[in-house]
């Protein structure tokens, strides 16, 4: 995971436009799977695209993947992992400036399955 950019780019389906959708997004690794968090919660475009159409495309560096999306369930242990995951990969230590959005966003995860 220390190898890992910044950054991902997750493309989803528009569910209204049936067009792909980009979007460079925070990111935390735990095997074959990548976690998200969505500020927006539900209301986030990307989501309501996912839940619509769950296979998306996710770019890491250089390397491109074909994954199914499906939200975790709130209070579980993969929800608290998710949290954790990312948290630590993206606040700074000693701060808590990331708390709230790590406490309140909306855990997503992407089972990824291969080159697309």
């Amino acid at each position: 995971m220390s190898g890992d950019p910044p950054f991902c780019y997750l493309t989803t389906v528009g569910r209204r436009s049936g067009a792909p959708h980009t979007i460079e997004i925070w990111f935390a690794r735990s095997g074959p799977t990548l976690y998200l968090l969505a500020g927006g919660r539900h209301r986030a475009d990307w989501v309501r695209n996912l839940v619509a159409t769950p296979a998306v495309e996710v770019r890491v560096g250089e390397s491109d993947f074909s994954g199914r999306a499906r939200l975790v369930p709130a209070g579980s242990d993969e929800d608290a992992r998710a949290r954790q995951l990312l948290l630590a990969r993206y606040q700074a230590p000693g701060s808590d400036d990331l708390e709230g959005w790590g406490r309140t966003a909306l855990a997503v995860a992407v089972d990824l399955s291969g080159p697309p």
